[in-house]
């Protein structure tokens, strides 16, 4: 907005209406011009910093015309929306100061969290990738980690098979042949928009807290296959990739691991790993490699990827946060990426394998309450966000957007599905449930073969005829 104007009455008392010409009054206005003048004069020797709106109020205050006023809101209307402009391309208004104050919070937090790079590498995506030396990574920002180094790779359970095709590049970052150097991590840059997409600027990177597997789940909904009652010390399993239609950029729709401890209240702590659509956090809708850990049930502690203390990446190969590419197509080929998390019997950190030997970096114990003991569930599967749980019900789809039954192709899947033992040991996973929260909307269907041992397809469209 622009600058205030008073309006006042001539001092001699005439009145005007508006746009006469006032003749009997020129020369007294004349004559208050220039005693205005003079005083203006003397004051500015008193005060240099003194308002420009101010001092033409002062100037003009007598003039019986509104065309003078006219003029000055003409005037200060353009000098507002110079200002706009330098302030933010997005709004040609001047930001009243509570705006002002989260820009400046949003400046604040992207320094904090987009470290100095020795390379840039722009993705054909959009994305700014920056190869960040392994020490300069957010993870380093932790009291607990400051002035240390990532440690050195783990054992691997034993039965865990590392053969098979190691693809040269899987992320589109990396397509043209771009690569960061040894010593260094790729991180995704953020940007101010897509903090100013979040809620907050201390929301930003975190998940809403939501943690039941029922239909009061605040909206989020599930198709998932679990494991419990035992104690669990890492999970493994192969998912296709698709690339869901996600109904609006306050929804996303993800494929991923959990691993659980603790009560599903204030103490629950996740460690997850997979992939997601998530219009919000990223600005698009492509499929992209994510992690996410918290020890507080999504409250005050965790963030995806790399965007706070937590997780400390070890690989120069991988940007956590960056697109997949290929994905699956319906009745086409398939595109699936293995996930391994397990923790390490020597130190007690829970690391990330991602394919076939390509160790993504580590989760250290110390972030977690009861993960540092063990997990006492491990869930697979699906999660959409339906952001009017209760109107009508989101088309945001789950994995491939069709349901189990259709099977190989077409629906989303998990293969392969294992746990890590007590003994540092990969076995299949005993007892593995399913569970739909809304199978009219998503479901779920399990099994087992010699090729892919425990399995399970998963998902659906969302909105259909049985799921209004």
């Amino acid at each position: 907005m622009g600058g205030v104007f008073v309006l006042r009455k001539p001092r001699n008392g005439n009145k005007c209406r508006c746009f006469d010409r006032c003749i009997t009054m020129r020369q007294t206005e004349t004559d208050l011009f220039s005693e205005e003048t003079r005083m203006i004069t003397r004051r500015g020797r008193r005060r240099k910093r003194r308002s420009f709106f101010l001092d033409m109020i002062l100037l003009f205050r007598t003039c019986s015309s509104n065309i003078l006023f006219l003029s000055l809101l003409l005037l200060s209307s353009s000098f507002s929306s110079v200002l706009s402009e330098n302030l933010s391309p997005r709004n040609q208004t001047l930001r009243p100061l509570e705006e002002l104050n989260k820009l400046k919070a949003i400046n604040q937090h992207l320094r904090k969290i987009n470290k100095p790079s020795i390379k840039t590498i722009h993705s054909p995506d959009g994305d700014i990738i920056d190869c960040v030396l392994l020490h300069h990574q957010p993870a380093f920002d932790h009291p607990r980690l400051r002035g240390q180094k990532p440690l050195d790779p783990p054992e691997r359970p034993r039965g865990h098979n590392r053969r098979g095709l190691r693809p040269k590049s899987f992320q589109l970052w990396g397509m043209e042949g771009e690569t960061c150097s040894e010593g260094t991590v790729p991180i995704r840059r953020t940007k101010e928009e897509d903090i100013l997409r979040a809620n907050s600027v201390s929301s930003f990177g975190k998940k809403l807290r939501h943690y039941r597997r029922d239909t009061s789940s605040n909206g989020h909904e599930h198709a998932v296959g679990y494991v419990s009652g035992e104690k669990y010390y890492g999970a493994k399993a192969s998912i296709n990739v698709w690339a869901p239609q996600v109904q609006n950029q306050y929804e996303f729709s993800l494929s991923q691991i959990w691993i659980i401890s603790g009560s599903f209240g204030n103490d629950l702590n996740t460690i997850e790993a997979g992939w997601q659509v998530s219009p919000e956090l990223y600005g698009d809708n492509y499929p992209r490699f994510f992690t996410y850990w918290t020890n507080d049930a999504y409250q005050a502690t965790g963030c995806y990827n790399l965007l706070c203390s937590g997780f400390v990446q070890t690989n120069s190969e991988i940007a956590i946060g960056a697109a997949i590419s290929p994905s699956s197509s319906y009745k086409g080929g398939q595109f699936d990426i293995t996930l391994l998390i397990w923790k390490d019997p020597k130190h007690g950190n829970w690391w990330l394998e991602f394919g076939s030997g390509i160790l993504v970096g580590y989760w250290p114990s110390f972030l977690f309450t009861h993960l540092k003991e063990h997990a006492s569930m491990v869930q697979y599967g699906g999660e959409v966000v339906n952001s009017s749980p209760f109107g009508a019900h989101t088309s945001t789809q789950m994995g491939s957007g069709h349901f189990a039954e259709e099977g190989f192709t077409k629906s989303s899947y998990f293969r392969n599905i294992q746990v890590v033992d007590w003994d540092n040991n990969l076995v299949p996973s005993p007892n593995l449930r399913v569970l739909a929260d809304h199978p009219n909307c998503y479901d779920i269907q399990g099994g087992s073969n010699r090729a892919w041992g425990s399995y399970f397809y998963y998902g659906g469209p969302g909105k259909n005829p049985k799921c209004p």
